[in-house]
C-alpha cells in the first residue's frame, strides 16, 4: 500500500504574526470608536471627532501608531512583507533575465479610478452635510481592518482587478496607507492631514522607485520575489484556511443530510 503523504503544519512566520497583531489592534480600535460614536449619537451629543479631541491622549496614541508604521515603511526591514520591501536596492537579487514583466501593472489606473470614485462619492456626501467627521474617521478605521483582511484572507483587488500571484508581487502594495487615509482629506484637522500627507509621501516614494527601477518589481528579474525566498508564507496559511472552510462545509452538509432522513 502506498503511504499517504504527510502534510506538515506550516507555522506562522514573524512577518505573518505581525499582520495578525495589526489585525487585532486595528479591529479593537474600530470597535471602540464605533461604540463611542453610537453612544454619543444615541445621547444626541457632539460628533465623535469633537469628543476625541477632548481626550488628546487618544489622538496622540493613534497618531503615533500609524505614523511609526508609515515611517518604518521608508526603510528596509526584515519584519515587513516582501510586498513592500521589494522596492529597496538591497532586496534586488538579479535573476539574469532582462525582460521586465509586471503582471498587474495595466490594472493600476483602474484601481485608482475605482478608489477615487468611491471615496469621492463619500466625500461629496460629507461636504453636503449627510456624513459627519466621525463617519470619516470610522471609515478610515474600517479601511485599516480591511487592509489586513486583504493581506491575510482575501483581497478583492487581487482577485478581481490586478490578478497578481500574491502580495509579494503586488504592484500597489504600498498604496495601502494612502487608500486607508483617503477619507481624511475631508476632515480638516492637523492630526488627520498629517497622516494623509505622510501616506501620500509613502505612495509617491513607491511610484518614483517603480519608475526608476521597475526591475525590482518584476518576478522575472528579481529573485527576491521567488516563492522560495518568501518570508511570509501567507499562501500556505490561506490554503489551510480554505481547507478548514471546505471541511466545515462538508461537515455541515453531512449533518444536514442526516437530519433530513
Amino acid at each position: 500500500m502506498n503511504a499517504k503523504p504527510i502534510r506538515r503544519r506550516v507555522r506562522l512566520t514573524p512577518v505573518s504574526t505581525l499582520h495578525y497583531v495589526r489585525l487585532v489592534y486595528r479591529s479593537l480600535l474600530f470597535a471602540a470608536l464605533l461604540a463611542m460614536y453610537i453612544s454619543y449619537r444615541v445621547r444626541g451629543g457632539a460628533d465623535i471627532g469633537r469628543r476625541i479631541e477632548e481626550r488628546p491622549a487618544i489622538i496622540v496614541v493613534i497618531w503615533l501608531v500609524f505614523t511609526v508604521e508609515m515611517v518604518l515603511r521608508f526603510f528596509p526591514s526584515r519584519l515587513e512583507s516582501p510586498g513592500c520591501q521589494k522596492q529597496f536596492a538591497r532586496n534586488y537579487i538579479k535573476s539574469g533575465e532582462t525582460h521586465i514583466e509586471i503582471q498587474d501593472n495595466n490594472a493600476v489606473v483602474l484601481v485608482a479610478l475605482v478608489w477615487i470614485g468611491f471615496n469621492g462619492i463619500i466625500g461629496a456626501m460629507h461636504m453636503a452635510g449627510l456624513l459627519d467627521d466621525g463617519i470619516m474617521l470610522l471609515l478610515c478605521c474600517a479601511y485599516s481592518v480591511c487592509d489586513m483582511i486583504c493581506i491575510l484572507f482575501f483581497c478583492p483587488f487581487q482577485s478581481w482587478l490586478l490578478k497578481n500571484k500574491c502580495c509579494s508581487t503586488c504592484r500597489i502594495y504600498n498604496w495601502d496607507y494612502a487608500m486607508m487615509f483617503t477619507p481624511l482629506f475631508f476632515v480638516q484637522k492637523p492630526y488627520t492631514w498629517s497622516l494623509l500627507i505622510l501616506s501620500v509621501a509613502l505612495l509617491a516614494r513607491w511610484e518614483v522607485t517603480f519608475f526608476l527601477h521597475p526591475e525590482r518589481f518584476s518576478e522575472e528579474t528579481n529573485e527576491y520575489l521567488y516563492c522560495v525566498n518568501c518570508t511570509e508564507k501567507l499562501c500556505a496559511h490561506k490554503r489551510q484556511l480554505s481547507g478548514l472552510w471546505r471541511h466545515i462545509a462538508r461537515f455541515t452538509a453531512e449533518r444536514t443530510r442526516r437530519l433530513k432522513k
